[in-house]
């Protein structure tokens, strides 16, 4: 393999985002990076197959164009691989058939991750490609975690299990908390808080996933900006029955007008921080209910691990909302978890321990990179 560099591709129902970066020596340096958005809105860019010759022609302005030489491999990110795709993949038309499969797993997601893997295909039939799978890190999770409670058959014959997401972000960010702390990722117990609009929690023995928050669908678990996580399942039942809802109003309850939206009207944690200030009940109540369900996951997680050795927060919120962190941590000091108010008010763009310095457990913000996850993963592969 003579190239060194790897274009991330991430094509969603309405845009394709992409970064390019150079995988020599390990570095990840980032060539370019950009998005194509309203794909079928615009006579622009009527389809993914436009939006993807549009990503190639910026980089082609740049000298960075699908042609070089210098490129190694495409990476693309996939939501989600079921039980079947657990590591990155090189993508064959029996991997095309296969995600396609799963597409009663991830509607929403899978379908755009194929129209952008088939048009990258057409550009460049000759590169290797690679399927990077959000739900493949926490394909570890043992299986008294992953199986839920209802009927083996039934849940066997329809995929029903807990599968995860957010796990090149997972992956990342407990390595690189273990590289903060200056210690080999197999020796840290880390419970890893991705907070964005999505938001999921893993609990990540040695560098290996053993629990996690979302389950068969991105809906299960932290409170999230626009969906509502944990749920008791008749509260379906009786919106079906009482509230006389349809299954797919239900579905747009719970995935786009609850979470933080729902309890308040807004889904910006920087919003809702502001509303509070100005002594607004609706913002406190969503705010504290925010918090009560990610103190309730680092408990439950701290005794999933037995031993935990950092906190990490990431994304949007993770990295950003110092009062989220101050607020989750606060109390725990009997789980050996004490924040340093000073060192967490600073905001700063890379990985820094925010716990005070008698803390048994760090606290770290770490800056998430699921791109160069999928670069590093996919260079991986195909240099294999």
């Amino acid at each position: 393999m003579n190239g060194t560099r790897v274009l991330v591709l991430n094509s969603g129902s309405s845009s394709v985002k992409y970064q390019l970066l150079d995988m020599a020596e390990g570095a990840g340096a980032r060539l370019a990076s950009g998005v194509v958005e309203r794909i079928g809105e615009s006579p622009e860019v009527p389809d993914h197959a436009a939006a993807l010759k549009r990503v190639a022609g910026e980089l082609a302005a740049q000298d960075l164009g699908l042609d070089s030489p210098a490129l190694a491999a495409v990476g693309h990110r996939v939501v989600h691989g079921g039980t079947r795709f657990t590591e990155p993949t090189l993508i064959t038309d029996e991997v095309v058939a296969a995600i396609e499969e799963l597409v009663p797993l991830a509607p929403l997601h899978n379908p755009a991750n194929i129209t952008g893997i088939r048009v990258a295909r057409e550009l460049r039939p000759d590169l290797p490609q690679v399927a990077v799978f959000d739900t493949a890190f926490h394909a570890t999770i043992p299986e008294a975690a992953a199986r839920y409670a209802i009927d083996t058959a039934t849940a066997d014959a329809h995929g029903v299990r807990r599968y995860g997401f957010h796990g090149t972000s997972h992956a990342y960010v407990s390595r690189a908390t273990a590289e903060l702390l200056g210690r080999d990722v197999c020796e840290v117990n880390t419970i890893v808080l991705h907070l964005g609009n999505g938001a999921s929690a893993s609990a990540v023995r040695g560098g290996v996933c053993v629990d996690t928050s979302m389950g068969l669908t991105p809906l299960e678990g932290l409170v999230m900006g626009t969906r509502s996580g944990d749920l008791d399942p008749a509260v379906i039942f009786h919106l079906a029955r009482v509230g006389g809802l349809s299954t797919d109003e239900i579905d747009t309850l719970l995935n786009k007008r609850s979470g933080l939206l729902g309890l308040c009207g807004d889904n910006d944690m920087r919003e809702i921080t502001r509303r509070i200030g100005e002594g607004d009940e609706r913002a406190r109540l969503a705010f504290d209910v925010y918090i009560h369900r990610l103190r309730k996951y680092v408990g439950a997680y701290t005794a999933v691990l037995g031993r935990v050795d950092a906190v990490a927060f990431t994304a949007g919120v993770g990295e950003n909302a110092a009062a989220v962190r101050e607020a989750a941590m606060a109390g725990l000091e009997g789980l050996g978890i004490e924040v340093d108010a000073a060192r967490n008010a600073v905001r700063g763009s890379s990985a820094r321990i925010v716990s005070a310095d008698g803390s048994r457990v760090a606290v770290a913000v770490v800056p998430t990179d699921e791109e160069l996850e999928i670069a590093t993963e996919a260079y991986a592969l195909v240099g294999s």
